[in-house]
């Protein structure tokens, strides 16, 4: 028997990505050794979701530090990415898609683990736009407050962007962690703890999904930050 069954939805219309664009179903067969049996991550159903963090750009989820996970402890895994997706604006104009404080309503309820990756693109948008955090923290807030009400009982948790080099990172970096932190949602701090040196152009040589890129890592880079997030999770 394989050890996954995979539900590919990657080439349908870009629209399309409001719902889950790749599950991989845990296998009742698989043999997995003592050790990853006895974790609180093994044979759980993990749902994530965000933007291109998440999608992972024009890579393969395959990729993903996320799927690898989920394959390496046998998880139910469903995956709510969408390129170009923020946390408070509305993109759907460029089928980038509806804010994720809305968006958020499309995922499944019967989770036990729940990853949000977001704010990047809010970033760049407050920048584009010359906006403060005023909106982000707003809808950021809704989005906490459904999460939390939709999930009573799974482990959810935030995920922030890198330290990208680039106007308005710093500021929608700190709100998350605040508004996260007034609703006791664990946040893994990527700006600070996860390895990834964003502003070095020979680093995103080897670990970025091309040398320009400040956001999308490539199996390389996932490979590399996924033992941190692992770390993260099995202490939820």
């Amino acid at each position: 028997m394989k050890r996954i069954l995979l539900s590919l939805l990657v080439l349908l219309p870009l629209v399309s990505y409001a719902q889950e664009r790749l599950a991989v179903m845990s296998d009742p067969d698989f043999e997995a050794p003592d050790y990853l049996r006895a974790t609180t991550l093994y044979g759980k159903t993990l749902v994530i979701f965000g933007d291109s963090y998440v999608a992972n750009h024009v890579r393969p989820i395959q990729e993903t530090w996320h799927y690898k996970l989920a394959a390496k402890y046998n998880m139910e895994y469903h995956n709510f990415g969408w390129n170009g997706n923020a946390v408070a604006y509305d993109r759907t104009a460029e089928n980038f898609g509806p804010p994720m404080y809305e968006r958020y309503k499309v995922m499944p309820d019967n989770a036990d683990y729940v990853i949000i990756c977001g704010g990047h693109n809010d970033a760049t948008r407050m920048n584009k736009l010359g906006e403060g955090t005023e909106l982000f923290r707003e809808k950021l807030k809704l989005l906490c407050e459904g999460l939390i009400s939709k999930f009573p009982s799974a482990k959810l948790c935030f995920v922030t962007p890198w330290r990208v080099p680039s106007p308005m990172f710093e500021e929608m970096t700190a709100v998350l962690l605040e508004v996260c932190g007034t609703y006791s949602i664990p946040v893994f701090d990527a700006t600070r703890y996860s390895g990834i040196y964003v502003w070095d152009q020979d680093f995103r040589k080897l670990y970025f999904q091309n040398p320009f890129d400040t956001a999308h890592l490539n199996s390389a880079g996932h490979d590399l930050f996924m033992p941190k997030m692992e770390h993260f999770l099995l202490g939820l």
